[in-house]
């Protein structure tokens, strides 16, 4: 039986698409990040703890709501690791873990905003009915 970590590892993993071995810890993505100076965790230390499984730490960090998700980070990167999305899968599972991330198609009247793109609801519903 795999323990709470290595659940969220896979997890974290499945959602961001990412293979962290790939990561040859050169530091170019936070190098570039406009963000460094406010995280504490910065993305090449993010993808080396998601890698040895230290999620919890990192979804107790402030540093996945500092990332303004604007993939500098993945642009320079030489191995294509994208830590952007690793940060993201992050955040994701926070949510998950408050239960905040559950929509149904009944939810899907209440939501309704003329001014809302069709594709924008249903991106919500793939994306909260996992």
């Amino acid at each position: 039986m795999q323990n709470k970590n290595d659940r969220l590892k896979e997890q974290i993993l499945r959602s961001s698409g990412v293979d962290p071995r790939k990561c040859m810890r050169c530091g170019k993505c936070s190098g570039t990040c406009p963000s460094y100076d406010e995280m504490e965790y910065h993305p090449h230390q993010f993808v080396y703890m998601v890698e040895n499984g230290d999620i919890e730490t990192l979804m107790k960090s402030q540093s996945i709501y500092k990332c303004l998700s604007c993939f500098a980070c993945v642009d320079r990167c030489p191995r294509s690791v994208e830590p952007a999305k690793i940060i993201e899968a992050v955040r994701l599972a926070v949510i998950r873990q408050q239960n905040g991330d559950r929509m149904t198609t009944n939810d899907i009247p209440s939501k309704l905003d003329p001014d809302m793109p069709q594709q924008a609801l249903m991106s919500a519903l793939r994306k909260y009915s996992k």
